[in-house]
């Protein structure tokens, strides 16, 4: 089923395989505008035909996290029905409270950095929580690079220079002291990593790592500059962070 719109009117014609496309049929006036994907998979291609809402709902959830402010709405019509409505203002501030929202975050708001260098966006957002685990979470144009790159790299690596910098010069890690380490920095973190790029390099098996070589060093400079001056300006968040990495 095709439908185009062209200002005035929604055009509609039904197909079957390997029927030649005709004229489109004009079917009234309407103030509708938009797109109109209608899609059925092929049981000749694909092992099950199954719908997992569950799926279907983590995978939009995250596009709606991701498109602040943007509407997402998941319908499921089978049995009984249901149906998700979405918008998150907040963007990935929101997705970083909807990962710890069972965990006791360490300080009340979120950690958030947005700035663009050299035609690429840089956005991340993240939280301290009181257990052990760390909780990265990267994208590159709204893929989820779940094999990290150069993004996860830069910012790792930015995030524990950070950390080590301030407590040297503020006397919260002494010179005796050994520095901390990646994994020491990142105990409790929750992080949503969110780059856009306008040529977007992916490797690994299945697309899902971030290759450009670039974006690990501007990933860093934006870190450097942002989380640096946070931490100035709010040492007792500063200081929560670096004693629960000690």
């Amino acid at each position: 089923e095709v439908l185009v719109h062209d200002g005035k009117h929604i055009h509609k014609q039904e197909y079957t395989r390997g029927q030649a496309l005709g004229p489109l049929a004009v079917v009234g006036d309407t103030d509708i505008t938009g797109t109109v994907v209608t899609f059925m998979p092929d049981s000749e291609i694909f092992e099950t035909l199954e719908f997992d809402f569950e799926v279907l709902l983590t995978r939009v959830r995250e596009q709606a996290f991701l498109n602040k402010g943007v509407r997402f709405v998941l319908e499921d019509k089978r049995g009984e029905g249901r149906i998700e409505d979405m918008k998150y203002d907040g963007g990935i501030m929101e997705f970083v409270r909807f990962i710890n929202r069972n965990k006791t975050p360490l300080h009340e708001n979120v950690i958030y950095i947005e700035e663009e260098k050299d035609n690429v966006i840089v956005e991340i957002a993240m939280q301290y929580n009181d257990s052990y685990a760390e909780t990265i979470v990267s994208f590159a144009n709204n893929i989820n690079t779940t094999e990290g790159g150069t993004h996860e790299t830069g910012f790792k690596a930015a995030l524990t220079r950070i950390l080590n910098d301030y407590g040297k010069s503020h006397g919260l890690i002494k010179d005796s002291d050994k520095n901390l380490s990646g994994e020491d920095a990142r105990e409790g973190l929750v992080a949503v990593i969110s780059v856009k790029v306008t040529e977007a390099q992916f490797e690994g098996q299945t697309k899902t790592k971030l290759g450009n070589s670039e974006v690990r060093g501007l990933t860093e400079a934006v870190m450097g500059e942002e989380l640096a001056a946070f931490l100035e300006e709010n040492p007792s968040v500063a200081r929560t962070i670096i004693d629960k990495a000690m």
